[in-house]
Order: structure tokens, then sequence, then C-alpha cells
């Protein structure tokens, strides 16, 4: 059973992320309202990156970002069977959405198929981002969508 999945593949080596950058994190229960919550939290995390880092986003980089995190939030709400944690990072050249949830399941990475029913919202934030990973940890999985800010 596979332990990670990464798309793109890489097999260079990781390069170190920054020590510094802005996090903003909450933990959600799945009641009703819960992806409009994670997305306000991702509104403010994008407001505080621009004013505080500078960091410059584009309106598709925006919109990308805002519904990855729609699509991650959905599938852990979906597919876990407790509480979820959606954790935001970002610098002025790198944003990343992570989601940890309880099930150990790691998602399937589907390619564009239109007549296939469900399963395109890890297509579609493979599609948006510039790495994803999925991998599962103590706790069920993390996946890990990051974006790349041009500048």
């Amino acid at each position: 059973m596979n332990e990670q999945a990464v798309f793109p593949p890489d097999d260079s080596p990781r390069s170190c992320p920054p020590t510094e950058a802005l996090h903003s994190a909450e933990v959600f229960d799945g009641e009703p309202g819960c992806i409009s919550q994670a997305r306000a939290l991702a509104d403010r995390f994008l407001a505080r990156l621009v004013s505080e880092w500078m960091a410059v986003l584009g309106t598709h980089t925006r919109n990308d970002l805002m519904l990855a995190v729609s699509e991650l939030v959905t599938n852990a709400d979906r597919y876990s069977h407790g509480p979820y944690l959606l954790e935001l990072e970002g610098t002025a050249e790198r944003i990343s959405i992570t989601v940890y949830d309880s099930s150990s399941a790691l998602p399937v990475f589907y390619g564009p198929d239109p007549s296939r029913l469900g399963g395109h919202g890890m297509e579609i934030v493979v599609a948006l981002c510039d790495r994803v990973t999925a991998e599962r940890v103590p706790v069920g999985k993390r996946i890990r969508a990051e974006f790349i800010l041009s500048s």
C-alpha cells in the first residue's frame, strides 16, 4: 500500500522551505458552514500575506487558491470521520494549503474524464497547484497543495 502520493512526480532533491513564514490554522468539526469558514480563513490569510509579506497575488492565483481550499476541505469533510485541520503557510514566494484528517486512505489522482461521475476534486486541485502531496500520518493523512507565486 502506498504511503505517499505526489503529483507531479518529483525525483529532485527537495529545497528547504524558508524558516519564517506566515501561518494560520483552524480545526473544523464538519458542522454546516465549515467550508465557508475555511474559505473565510483563507481570505483573511491572503489579505495578511499581501499586506505583511508584500506577496503579489494575481486574480487567477487568488481564485485558484480559494478553489483548492474548498476542494480539500470538502474532501476532508466528506471522507473523514472526525475533525480536520486546515493549515495555511506562506511567504512572498509560495503558499501551501495543508489539510489533516482522520482517514488514512490516500486520495486517488484520476486523469481528466468528463464522463466520470464524481472524483473530480483532486483532479481540480492537481490542475490548480504547482505540487500536491498526500501522505499517511499517525492521525490519518495529510494533503498539501503548494502554489509558487510569480513576481
